[in-house]
Order: structure tokens, then C-alpha cells, then sequence
């Protein structure tokens, strides 16, 4: 269910996104990029993991391959570390958006927008591969248990009887580059958007970019805090248990949130949602329409 609703909402919003030329714009280019993201990130946790563990619950066999356990790694590392820097360019285009509206359409061209996109996706991919050739270079002896629903790097360290210092010096350099960096920009752009809009003489319009500001926060702090913790968090111990509730809550709840928080409460998208509904009702009743047609045609050459 929760990976049907993130599927249906991501995808909906990002289809609307390329039908609606009016939504052909630098932030709602990276709203469909997010969309696109959430979709792949919650792919390799929901339908690739929930099955597994269904099987093994009723199976009783709790094993899975080492090919399948690293390309889930490599996968979950390098769409979460590009969504962590995806959202600081989103709120950076705020930033440009709301302090600095006369350069915007200067400093977010469709070029740079292109470049930040891509270097997202390179930078995560990068990461991935980092992880995944110091985690295959690890000695795994005795009994692989790993203390978690999906492969993930932690619970990979945890499970290893070699020597995990510089794997784990890795983490941390990684968590700060691709976590803690990116959260202090979207704090600092956040910082400057909301001594921006206190200058707004309406109170209306400033209660509703409040609104708006909260709720990107809330989500991005999610996002951020409990996946820094899950990288830097506890590594043994019943405390571990921690760590697989926030995979949960950065893994699963933020790509639910995130076409409603962004997309859904955005008046230009509803707009653009209702068009599109409007559009798809006038095709079903043409089709009927025609086909009722073809039916009266069909009739009334049989009786001549």
C-alpha cells in the first residue's frame, strides 16, 4: 500500500509536470526530478525488500544472496546521497526565487538547472561506488547476520570481522559532504527566505508562504536528521533498533510526503491536475461517444 501510494503520487505529479507547459519552469523541473528520485529510492526498499521478507517469513529462510545484497547497497546509497543534494538545490531555487527575483531567470537557466540535475545524479552514483567497493573489500566470516530489513551500509559494517576504520572514516566524511553541507544550505536559504517574506506589509499572503516554508522544512528535517543518524547512529547493540526506524522514516515516509507537501498544496499544480482531469473526461467521452457512433452505423447497415 505505501508503495502503491508513493508510485501513484510521484508519478501523477511528475506526468502533470511535462503536460502543462505552464509548469515548464526551473522549480517544478526539479519537482519532477524529485518524483523520478522518490520513485526509484522507494522501488529498492518496498518492492525489491517486502517480498523477500514475506518469503522468509513463510519460507523460515532469512537468507539472501551476496550479488543481490550489494546491488541493493550500491542502488539505496546512490538515490539516497542524490536526493540529499537534489533537495538543497531545490530549496537554493527558492532562495533565488523569493530574495533575488529580478536575476532569477539569469541565474536558473535551463542550462545550470541541467547541470545541478546531473551533478546530483553523478555525485550519489560516485558515493554508491565508494561504498560498495569498501564494503566488497570487508571479510564477512562466521555467521552473516545483518541487523536490518535491507542491505544497507551500517548494518554491512556491523556484520564485517575485518578491519572497518577506513570504511568507516568514509561514512563520516560522506555523511558531512552529503548530508550535514546540504542540510546547512537549505537552513541558510531558509533563514534568508523567511527574513524575506517578514517584509511582506500582507499578512495574508505572508501567513501563506509561511504555511508553505513550514512544510518543506518539516519534511526536509525528516529527511536529513534521521538519515545523518542512520549513518552515524548506533552500530551494535538492542540500540541498533533505532537505526531501522529512522531507514523507515527517511526511506519510506519522505517520498510519501514529498509530492504532497510540494506539489498537491501548490495552487498552480492543482490547477494544472484539474486541467489534466478535465482533458482525460473529454477523451473517454469522445471515445464513447464515437463508439456509439460506430454502433448506430453498424445497426443501421444490417437492417438496410
Amino acid at each position: 500500500m505505501a508503495y502503491i501510494m508513493v508510485l501513484i503520487a510521484n508519478l501523477s505529479v511528475f506526468s502533470i509536470i511535462q503536460v502543462d507547459r505552464q509548469l515548464h519552469t526551473p522549480m517544478y523541473f526539479f519537482l519532477s526530478s524529485l518524483s523520478i528520485l522518490d520513485v526509484c529510492y522507494s522501488t529498492i526498499i518496498l518492492p525489491v525488500t517486502l517480498p523477500a521478507m514475506l518469503a522468509n517469513a513463510i519460507t523460515g529462510n532469512v537468507r539472501i544472496s551476496f550479488h543481490r545484497c550489494f546491488t541493493q547497497l550500491f542502488f539505496f546509497v546512490c538515490f539516497g546521497g542524490s536526493e540529499c543534494l537534489l533537495l538543497a538545490a531545490m530549496a537554493y531555487d527558492r532562495y533565488v526565487a523569493i530574495c533575488n527575483p529580478l536575476n532569477y531567470p539569469v541565474i536558473m537557466n535551463r542550462r545550470f538547472c541541467l547541470g545541478f540535475v546531473a551533478g546530483c545524479w553523478i555525485a550519489g552514483l560516485l558515493n554508491a561506488i565508494f561504498h560498495t567497493l569498501m564494503t566488497l573489500n570487508l571479510t564477512f566470516c562466521g555467521d552473516h547476520h545483518i541487523r536490518h530489513f535491507f542491505c544497507d551500509v551500517l548494518p554491512m559494517l556491523e556484520a564485517a570481522c575485518s578491519n572497518i576504520q577506513s570504511s568507516q572514516v568514509l561514512l563520516h566524511v560522506v555523511t558531512i559532504f552529503l548530508g550535514m553541507s546540504p542540510f546547512l544550505l537549505v537552513m541558510n536559504s531558509y533563514i534568508h527566505i523567511i527574513s524575506t517574506i517578514l517584509k511582506i506589509r500582507s499578512l495574508e499572503r505572508r501567513q501563506k508562504v509561511f504555511s508553505t516554508c513550514s512544510s518543506h522544512l518539516i519534511v526536509v528535517t525528516i529527511f536529513y536528521i534521521t538519515a545523518m543518524f542512520n549513518y552515524n547512529g548506533p552500530s551494535s547493540g538492542d540500540s541498533f533498533i533505532i537505526v531501522q526506524v529512522s531507514s523507515v522514516l527517511y526511506g519510506i515516509l519522505s517520498p510519501m510526503l514529498n509530492p504532497m507537501i510540494y506539489s498537491l498544496r501548490n495552487q498552480e499544480v492543482r490547477k494544472a491536475f484539474k486541467k489534466a482531469m478535465t482533458r482525460t473526461q473529454i477523451v473517454i467521452r469522445t471515445i464513447r461517444l464515437y463508439n456509439l457512433n460506430l454502433k448506430n452505423v453498424k445497426l443501421h447497415a444490417l437492417i438496410s
